[in-house]
């Protein structure tokens, strides 16, 4: 019987299956008490984590931890150098949720182009600003996507069957399936009049989406991020709309989670 440490939330079946076969400890806030959580794992075999547990060398260092089950996609809150070295196998829940994310994208794209799904506030305060809510129609338009994945790929299908144009950059593809045109980065944002980002946080992708990346889009563009915080350059996002290039931004993921919000003026820097 192996003894199995969960840090954050855990489908409660998923929970149910461990504990019938293993030692299991599961606190979804162990993420938040570090102290606590090297203690605990002093004697595990296995940890399971999502994106907020930070498996670095202190933690590897205070563990006989053989194996790190990764409640998603992203590695970047996991050191693999350190796991490598130590002989700690990192599994991931690749492809679990591709086709949840890719409706998640698809519903947001809609929501953007449709401004009337935001509508009804203005409406309870009755106005009719029939004129204002048209929106645009996605069939035909270009759906730029950074990163080819089996999320992206779901995205794509998915886009495809709206009629969308699909193109994608992928330093790792160099083959991609029927109907997406790989491309270079710079060249996705020149034609993406709808972009989605599916790329893990790394030195390399980090700000990836920086403030010069909105000046190349066709005006009027969306952009959605459902990949990792800092990727995009959320300030960058921010800033574009008003200076034409974006008509709107869907951002599922922050730098910091969960993000401070600023409630002053749309003026606001900081």
């Amino acid at each position: 019987m192996a003894r199995v440490v969960i840090t954050e939330f855990c489908d409660p079946d998923a929970v149910e299956l461990l504990t019938a076969v293993h030692d299991v400890t599961y606190d979804r806030k162990l993420a938040d008490r570090p102290g606590v959580l090297l203690t605990l794992v002093a004697d595990a075999d296995a940890l399971v984590v999502r994106n907020r547990t930070r498996v670095d060398a202190d933690l590897l260092a205070a563990a006989p931890i053989c194996e790190i089950g990764r409640l998603g996609v992203g590695l970047d809150n996991i050191d693999v150098a350190v796991c490598e070295s130590g002989g700690v196998a990192v599994r991931t829940a690749a492809g679990a949720d591709a086709v949840a994310v890719a409706e998640h994208v698809i519903g947001a794209l809609l929501s953007l182009a449709r401004p009337a799904l935001r509508a009804t506030g203005r409406i309870l305060g009755g106005e009719w600003p029939r004129t204002d809510l048209v929106g645009i129609e996605l069939a035909g338009r270009h759906l730029g996507l950074v990163g080819l994945g089996a999320t992206a790929r779901e995205v794509a299908a998915r886009g495809l069957g709206l009629g969308m144009e699909v193109v994608a950059f992928d330093p790792f593809v160099t083959e991609a399936p029927a109907g997406i045109t790989l491309a270079d980065l710079e060249d996705v944002f020149r034609v993406g009049e709808s972009i989605s980002v599916h790329v893990p946080l790394t030195p390399e992708t980090t700000g990836l989406v920086d403030a010069t990346r909105p000046g190349l889009l066709p005006a009027g563009a969306l952009l959605v991020d459902t990949s990792r915080g800092g990727v995009v350059d959320h300030r960058a996002v921010v800033e574009a709309p008003h200076a034409g290039h974006l008509g709107g931004a869907a951002l599922d993921v922050f730098a910091k989670e969960p993000p401070v919000m600023c409630r002053c003026t749309r003026a606001c820097r900081t």
